[in-house]
């Protein structure tokens, strides 16, 4: 039976006009995890909810059995954030950051911060005033990733970057996930990240709408067109090929599922 380190019970909250409610979810340990929806669909206000930092919110919600809202102390030390926001550190060298951050998380590790920051092309010396906005959230998670949580929150952590730049991400993310059976959630309006995660949730006005594994929510292109979702070009490829006819699978995800699929027509 597999082991859910996040456990979100009837959560609810509402911020004046806007309400979120995200209902009862099970989320399994080392689970990659997409959320997805429009902007202001309440995927941010959800990451935040699960970080413990609103005292209205009704509900429960759990991560490693620890209760977010009542132990926001616990919870800071095993989940690893990473947003586009640039206040977190204080220095403007990368080192200097780790010798004053480093004390406070018990299973820092410089060696895994160092590599991290190779992998994703940053110096270990640089300037982080005068790194882009992107080099900054590649930056992020070279130092979340170094204190070794339990869970990894991403929100749009590819959003300022190119394509080589989004794939050394998503490929550093998935690394994190295989190798330290980290759990992440992630918040992205890319479709093609997701289409290798475990399980991936679609939010509209607060509430999560479609839930399932990428091949499920992607074999329902009309849906997502409902609540103004994009699909991977393949699928879309193979769903009007299907309109128009062709005998093919649903919820084809990548280029060489089609080209096998085509071929077997033959």
């Amino acid at each position: 039976m597999e082991e859910n380190i996040i456990r979100i019970e009837n959560a609810a909250l509402k911020l004046g006009k806007f309400s979120i409610k995200p209902a009862i979810i099970n989320i399994p340990k080392g689970y990659i995890v997409g959320i997805q929806g429009d902007n202001g669909a309440g995927k941010s206000t959800m990451l935040r909810m699960l970080l413990g930092m609103y005292d209205k919110m009704q509900g429960n919600i759990y991560i490693d059995g620890i209760d977010v809202v009542k132990n926001r102390t616990q919870i800071k030390n095993i989940t690893g954030v990473v947003s586009q926001e640039r206040t977190f550190f204080m220095e403007e060298d990368a080192y200097e950051n780790e010798r004053l951050y480093a004390p406070f998380y018990r299973n820092w590790n410089s060696g895994e911060y160092r590599k991290m920051l190779k992998n994703l092309n940053i110096n270990s010396g640089s300037s982080l005033g005068n790194l882009s906005t992107g080099e900054m959230i590649k930056y992020q998670l070279a130092f979340a990733a170094a204190y070794r949580p339990q869970v990894l929150l991403l929100d749009e952590p590819t959003a300022m970057l190119d394509p080589n730049g989004r794939k050394e991400v998503i490929h550093a993310v998935e690394k994190l996930r295989r190798e330290k059976n980290v759990t992440v959630i992630l918040i992205t309006h890319y479709m093609e990240e997701v289409v290798d995660a475990d399980q991936v949730f679609v939010m509209d006005d607060g509430r999560i709408v479609m839930h399932g594994t990428p091949r499920e929510i992607f074999s329902r292109v009309d849906e997502l067109k409902k609540y103004r979702m994009d699909v991977p070009q393949v699928t879309m490829l193979a769903d009007e090929l299907i309109r128009r006819g062709v005998d093919l699978p649903k919820g084809i995800l990548r280029r060489e599922e089609l080209v096998e699929a085509l071929c077997r027509l033959r």
